[in-house]
Order: structure tokens, then sequence, then C-alpha cells
């Protein structure tokens, strides 16, 4: 199995450094993907005192598939051992669940958006724009280090919008002169395209964006994905694959695309 190199590797949860914060913080509602309603800020019942899932090797078996998808881009252990300095909520002062609760998707988003910029400032192409991708990535980084009172009260939306435009261009000089038809979708936008359950069995979508497409059941079964940017882990486990699935360097081939042949 490939691993993330670099700097998005530090982008990844580490579940051993986090106190269970998606088992607590997140909502979740019986369907497809769970098993049974949660509320925000109320631990799950399967976590362990340890912070470790109880059904964790069963997961997909027992109804929560939706967990198996899920990837925090390392903000749990940045909330739990930086934003709270390693006070653990089960033992920390009344409302500490609920603080960490509020900081832990924000911390999330901005994780997720230093994701596409350190992508972004990898690619040849966008070297116009590293001094700025740059600074935005410093400052998105600083603003993951601000106090609870400063996340839970920023605008994180505004901030998507600034990193969005430099995220665009990076992506229109990624994929310039580069386009295909049908199943040949080389070098397509395919930015926050709704892909459910979509067959995209051997699709060439080399060098193609997919930054927010959702890629719930889409099938890419032997589909080539290489070169294919702004592609995140949850995307990934989220969709159907086979042995044949080229993805890109960036992102690991799920346990469960062996499972399904």
């Amino acid at each position: 199995m490939q691993e993330p190199s670099g700097a998005l590797a530090d982008l990844r949860g580490d579940c051993a450094n986090c106190f269970g914060l998606c088992c607590v913080a997140l909502p979740f509602s019986v369907s497809a993907d769970f098993a049974m309603d949660k509320a925000a800020g109320t631990p799950c019942r399967n976590l362990r005192d340890d912070h470790r899932c109880g059904i964790h090797a069963r997961l997909r078996d027992t109804g929560f598939t939706g967990c198996t998808v899920y990837d925090c881009f390392g903000a749990g252990q940045k909330v739990s051992q930086v934003t709270f300095g390693g006070e653990d909520w089960r033992t920390g002062p009344a409302g500490r669940v609920r603080r960490m609760s509020e900081v832990f998707p924000v911390v999330r988003q901005l994780h997720e958006l230093l994701w596409y910029l350190t992508e972004a400032l990898s690619l040849p192409v966008a070297r116009p724009l590293r001094t700025d991708l740059r600074a935005l990535l410093e400052r998105t980084e600083k603003l993951t280090r601000g106090t609870p009172d400063d996340l839970a009260a920023l605008d994180v939306a505004a901030h998507r919008r600034q990193v969005d435009v430099l995220l665009l261009r990076t992506s229109e000089l990624a994929r310039a002169g580069v386009r295909g038809r049908g199943k040949n979708r080389r070098g397509a936008d395919l930015r926050g395209a709704y892909l459910i359950a979509a067959d995209l069995t051997r699709a060439d979508l080399r060098g193609a964006d997919l930054i927010g497409a959702d890629l719930r059941d889409t099938d890419l079964t032997d589909a080539d994905l290489t070169d294919a940017f702004f592609l995140t882990q949850p995307q990934v486990n989220a969709a159907r694959g086979s042995a044949g699935t080229r993805l890109p360097g960036s992102v690991t081939r799920p346990a469960h695309w062996t499972a399904q042949g």
C-alpha cells in the first residue's frame, strides 16, 4: 500500500494522539451510513474509555460505513494536543466537551484547506503562484493555532473563499491545453461535480481537478487517476475501486476496495 509522503503525510488523522473527537463532536442520523442517531457533543456509544472505537474492525458490517470514509486531515490531534494542551474532555472542566465540539469542525476545515494549498505548492505549473500560495498556507496554519475563542469566532467561509481564488488559478494552470470527452476526462474540471454512483470504470481522469467532487459509490474500477489533483482520502474512501485503479501518490488505496474485488 502506498503512503502519502512529504507535508501531506502530516495532514492525516492520528487517532493515538486524539481524544476521539470525531466520535464526540460530530452529529449523525440513522441512514445508509450510520446505524443510529447521535447529537453533536455527545460521545458515540461505541467509543471506549481509551478513546478508541469498540467496533472499529466491524464498522461496515454493523452499519457505520460513514465512519470508514471519514478523515479529519489531522485536526483531531491538533485540537487535542495543541488547542487544548492535551487536556482530555472526559476529565476537563465543565463545558470542555462542548467547546471542543465547536472548535474541532473549524480546525478540520482549515486543515482541509492546508491539504489543498500544500498540494498546489507541489505542482510545477503553480510556480507563478507560489509566493501567494505559501503566504496563504502560512496564514491558514497560523489560524489553526488560535485560541478556542478565536477559532470558535472564525469566519471559515470567508477564509475559504480567499483560498479558493488561488486554488482555481492553480487548477487553470494545471489543466491548460488538456481536455477530454466521454470517459476520457483527462484534465477535466470536476470541481464540486455530483458523481454519486457514477460509472467511471476505466475512465481516464489523469490531471483532472476533483476538488469537492462527490464520489460516494462512484465506480472507479480500473480508472486512471494518475496526477489527478485536489483529491482527498475521504473522497477515495467513499468511492468503489479495484486493484487496477491507479491513484495519485497523495492518497492510499482503501482496504475495502480489495475486499470487494
